[in-house]
């Protein structure tokens, strides 16, 4: 990977759906050196694929918390099977320090996350969780 496919890959960040003729005019290449280094991206999984990523007017009236999760020993793979069904968890990753597991979580208001939470609490191989709860979004990053 070059410069020009960091530089590609950064206007993509910034709009996926972006004509190939506007980021070759961007980059100052033709569209086909343009679609020739997409294709080599999404080949080579640089590119693992496409996503939709809502408005703020769609989570408009959400509550949003980051649960950090504390497990038993090797349970991480049964728990996130089970949070795997969770539609509320939006994020679930692995980290180091006093949490095993760091989630992040959407419900359309506060019973709908206390419920949440308590089926989360129940799942075999919880230890212990802290809720933190998303008061406002100062800076978000597209990607």
């Amino acid at each position: 990977m070059d410069e020009t496919d960091r530089r590609l890959l950064a206007r993509l960040g910034e709009n996926a759906r972006a004509p190939i003729a506007t980021l070759a005019r961007d980059l100052g290449l033709a569209r086909s050196t343009v679609q020739a280094r997409i294709e080599r991206l999404e080949r080579s999984g640089v590119i693992a694929g496409y996503a939709l990523r809502l408005g703020d007017a769609t989570r408009a009236g959400q509550i949003r918390a980051t649960v950090l999760l504390a497990l038993e020993p090797r349970a991480t793979a049964a728990v996130l099977k089970r949070l795997e069904k969770m539609p509320e968890v939006e994020a679930a990753h692995t980290a180091s320090g006093r949490a095993d597991l760091v989630l992040t979580l959407a419900a359309p208001n506060t019973a709908a996350l206390d419920a949440t939470l308590d089926v989360i609490g129940e799942i075999d191989g919880v230890k212990g969780s802290e809720t933190l709860i998303h008061l406002s979004t100062k800076i978000q990053r597209p990607g």
